[in-house]
Order: structure tokens, then C-alpha cells, then sequence
């Protein structure tokens, strides 16, 4: 789930949209496209459970927050995170109106269970970069956890994972620059895709979604 303050940030939740399929995520970002289907809504039932942005609560030396708005300025994106778990720590952070240092911890709530591609820990990844820009710290671990399992994945958020995030990032702001879509490449993923009846993956290969509408009204 996202939260966006300012037009100049892209969401965080597109670098998942990108590393699916870079065409979904500027049908989506760019050209402003959007169909509902079983996942989406299942989706965004399970988000609405996890963010609630007043919740806060304390449980022995962790304090759990949800709904964390979080940005980057490096990157150039805004979000949310699902739960942000401070666990004290002596090498932690300061947090105004707590006693102590906390270390942060995200943990992204999906439908489903794991999936085969990295998009997922991306999007953890590239929480766990806001965060370190937010409180200047290093984060090495999140959860991913999954509906259909009812179970917390660990994750380690090496260097080059986040390396990968801020690689996937930099092609997302060039392409959102440019107001690029790129053309269709099918593939097993298409079956999958919330996009399928907008995207139209049989005749889009030579032309973009707004020069197929174009070419359907002068018709």
C-alpha cells in the first residue's frame, strides 16, 4: 500500500508493478490505467487489516507501528509501510517521546504465498532504503508475510539487493520522465496480470494502449 504526498514521488509499490512487467507498471503510473480483478481486491482487503495509521502498540521492548508513511529522496519514491517493528537495541535509533534506541524492522503483509521472482523482497528492500534515509541507520532484515501460509518469511536486505532496488528505480524515473511505455513482451506472466483486457497483449505489439484507443474512436 502507498502513500504519496507529492505528484514528484513515484510509489514505492511500483518497483513490485516493475519487475513484473515493465509495461504494467507505466499502464499503470503513466498512462493511469487500472483493472480490478480477484488478487487486487484480495490485496487490498489484506492492506486494509494490516494499516491502520493510528495504530501503535508496545509489547515488552518492541514498538509496532502501521501505516508508516515513508520516502526517499535519493530514490524519488513514497510509500507505506504495512507494520514498522522498533525493537530495542543499544546500536538503535532514537525515537522522539520513547526512552531507549530501537532498530527498525519492516514487514510487508501479501496475499498469496511466495512467489518464484524477487519482486517482493524488492519492495522490502527498497522500505528498508527509506528508512535508513529517514533515521540514518542500516537495516539488514524484514518479513514478508503471506496470507495463504499464515507465516513470516525472513529477509535479508543485502547491499546488493538494495542495489538492485536502486537500479530498477533509476529506469522507473527515466521512463516516467520520458512518459515511456514500453512495448508488450508476452509471456506466461500475461495470464497472471491484472492488465490483461487493458493491455491486450495481441495487438499491442506495435503500438501503445493510447494509440490503440486513438486508432479504435477514429474507427
Amino acid at each position: 500500500m502507498d502513500y504519496k504526498q507529492d505528484d514528484s514521488y513515484l510509489l514505492l509499490s511500483g518497483i513490485q508493478h516493475f519487475q513484473f512487467c515493465p509495461r504494467q507498471w507505466a499502464l499503470i503510473h503513466i498512462e493511469q490505467q487500472w483493472e480490478e480483478n480477484s488478487r487486487t481486491i484480495e490485496g487490498q482487503h489484506l492492506h486494509k487489516k494490516a494499516n491502520d495509521p493510528f495504530a501503535r502498540e508496545k509489547r515488552k521492548d518492541k514498538l509496532i507501528v502501521r501505516g508508516m508513511a515513508i520516502k526517499s529522496e535519493v530514490l524519488n519514491v513514497s510509500g507505506q509501510c504495512d507494520i514498522v517493528e522498533f525493537v530495542q537495541d543499544p546500536a538503535g535509533v532514537s525515537l522522539y517521546g520513547n526512552p531507549g534506541t530501537y532498530r527498525p524492522i519492516p514487514v510487508e503483509y501479501k496475499r498469496g504465498k511466495p512467489k518464484v521472482g524477487k519482486e517482493d523482497e524488492l519492495q522490502l528492500a527498497a522500505q528498508a532504503i527509506c528508512l535508513e534515509e529517514m533515521f540514518l541507520c542500516e537495516i539488514t532484515e524484514g518479513y514478508l508475510y503471506y496470507n495463504e501460509t499464515k507465516h513470516r518469511h525472513p529477509v535479508l536486505l543485502s547491499e546488493s539487493l538494495k542495489h538492485e532496488v536502486r537500479e530498477i528505480v533509476e529506469k522507473m524515473n527515466d521512463y516516467y520522465r520520458r512518459r515511456h511505455t514500453p512495448k508488450v513482451k508476452t509471456g506466461p506472466h500475461c495470464k497472471s496480470c491484472s492488465l490483461q483486457n487493458i493491455c491486450l497483449p495481441e495487438l499491442m505489439v506495435r503500438e501503445s494502449v493510447s494509440e490503440y484507443m486513438e486508432r479504435r474512436l477514429r474507427d
